[in-house]
C-alpha cells in the first residue's frame, strides 16, 4: 500500500491557540472564508484524521472516511458509531497500519486536530501544514502543537521538524485572516 500525503489544517489565535482552555472552539476564530477553505480541503481528502474530541464539522462529517485517535482501544477497531471510521491507538499500531485498515492506497490524509494529534503527526511526518492565522486573542487556550504559547511558537515547531514556509494567501482581508502553507523541506 502506498503511504498517503499527510496534510494538517488548523486555524489559530494570535497566541497559537486552537481552542479555549475548556476545549471549545472560540467564536473569535470562526471566520467564514477560513471555514470554506477548510471544508473544501477536507472534501478533497481521502480520509480525515482527528482526536476523539475533535472533528471537522459540517454536513458531510459522518460520510467521510476517518481515523479517530484514542487511548481507549488496544487494537485498530471499527468505530461502533460510524461505519466510515476506525479507532486507532498510536501507542499500539503505526499510522501506516491504520491507513491500510481503511482500505485506501495513497491519497490524502487530512489531519484536523487537536493538540496531541497535531503533535503526533510532527513525528509521523507532514507533507504540508495549512496554518490559518487570525487576529483573535485566546490567551490561555489549547495550543496547535504541544508547547506553543508557553515556550515556543507554531513556526518554530514546524521549522524544527523540517517544514518550510512556502507562501501565504489572504482569506479575508477585512479581518486579516490568512493561511500559510508549510511544506516538507
Amino acid at each position: 500500500m502506498k503511504r498517503p500525503r499527510i496534510e494538517g489544517y488548523a486555524v489559530i489565535s494570535k497566541e497559537g491557540m486552537i481552542a479555549t482552555s475548556d476545549g471549545r472552539f472560540p467564536e473569535a476564530i470562526k471566520i467564514p472564508a477560513d471555514h470554506k477553505f477548510y471544508q473544501d480541503s477536507v472534501d478533497r481528502a481521502s480520509a480525515v484524521v482527528n482526536g476523539r474530541h475533535s472533528a471537522e464539522g459540517g454536513p458531510k462529517e459522518h460520510e467521510r472516511r476517518r481515523i479517530i485517535l484514542t487511548r481507549r482501544v488496544d487494537v485498530l477497531t471499527p468505530d461502533p458509531r460510524n461505519p466510515n471510521a476506525i479507532l486507532w491507538n498510536p501507542a499500539t499500531a503505526p499510522f501506516d497500519e491504520a491507513w491500510a485498515k481503511l482500505g485506501l492506497d495513497g491519497g490524502v490524509a487530512a489531519v484536523v486536530g487537536g493538540t496531541d494529534t497535531f503533535g503526533l503527526f510532527l513525528t509521523v511526518g507532514y507533507d504540508a501544514f495549512y496554518l490559518t492565522r487570525t487576529e483573535a486573542s485566546v490567551p490561555r487556550g489549547r495550543p496547535v502543537f504541544p508547547g506553543v504559547g508557553t515556550t515556543t511558537t507554531a513556526e518554530e515547531v514546524m521549522r524544527k521538524v523540517g517544514l518550510v514556509h512556502k507562501g501565504t494567501r489572504m482569506l479575508d482581508a477585512s479581518v486579516n485572516c490568512r493561511v500559510e502553507e508549510w511544506v516538507k523541506g
